[in-house]
């Protein structure tokens, strides 16, 4: 009798926060499964890593912003983006977070990458990622300056999201945010908005993908 034993291997196991800022009213459609306000939605989705590697490279400490453009219901694709490298990434650093948050080594990355039409572009800048359960401030030097607070429930506890049809954040609860400022400054990409007074959303945020 005979076996066969197949090694599982982990592609990548990443955890930290992300964040979403988007031009959709509080609180966004896209996360009961509608269609953005206005019939399209420009937002950023950010991930800041405290701890992770992807195929045994360390990125902990690093973050990765994505820009993007989605021309109607996000469930649908069609995305239009540009992503952001931390610059304090080696270049090998920076390769191994574009190859998962860009879809190539599948899992649950690959997934959301699959959304994605178009990357426009690979930029890297100073990232600052100062939100903490919604509340605070993100900022990519010279591209993007978001300022948030928390939406507050009457008994005083920040209000978050679960189990919705739409997420990045599959099994987290998300705090919900509203924007005081929001603006990108991104011309060269034709990516150049200023918003206040919309949608921002924080979460816990984990992800593992292994194979074999």
């Amino acid at each position: 009798m005979s076996s066969t034993v197949t090694d599982s291997r982990t592609v990548y196991s990443l955890e930290g926060t992300l964040l979403e800022i988007c031009s959709c009213g509080v609180l966004c459609p896209c996360f009961v499964g509608e269609d953005p306000d206005g019939g399209e939605c420009a937002g950023v989705i950010a991930y800041r890593l405290d701890r992770g590697e992807i195929e045994g490279v360390d990125v902990a400490g690093l973050s990765i912003a994505v820009v993007a453009e989605i021309p109607g219901n996000a469930l649908q694709g069609g995305w239009r983006v540009v992503m952001v490298v931390d610059d304090r990434a080696t270049e090998e650093q920076e390769q191994a977070m574009l190859r998962a948050f860009g879809g190539e080594l599948g899992g649950f990355l690959g997934d959301l990458a699959g959304l994605v039409d178009e990357v426009v572009a690979v930029e890297r800048a100073t990232i600052s990622h100062g939100v903490d359960q919604a509340a605070g401030s993100f900022r990519v030097d010279g591209m993007i300056h978001a300022e948030m607070e928390p939406i507050v429930g009457a008994n005083g506890v920040a209000t978050t999201l679960q189990e919705t049809a739409f997420t990045t954040v599959p099994g987290a609860p998300a705090y919900a945010a509203k924007t005081s400022r929001f603006e990108v400054d991104l011309p060269q990409h034709g990516m150049t908005w200023t918003i206040e007074g919309k949608n921002a959303v924080q979460t816990p945020w984990r992800a593992e993908h292994t194979t074999g």
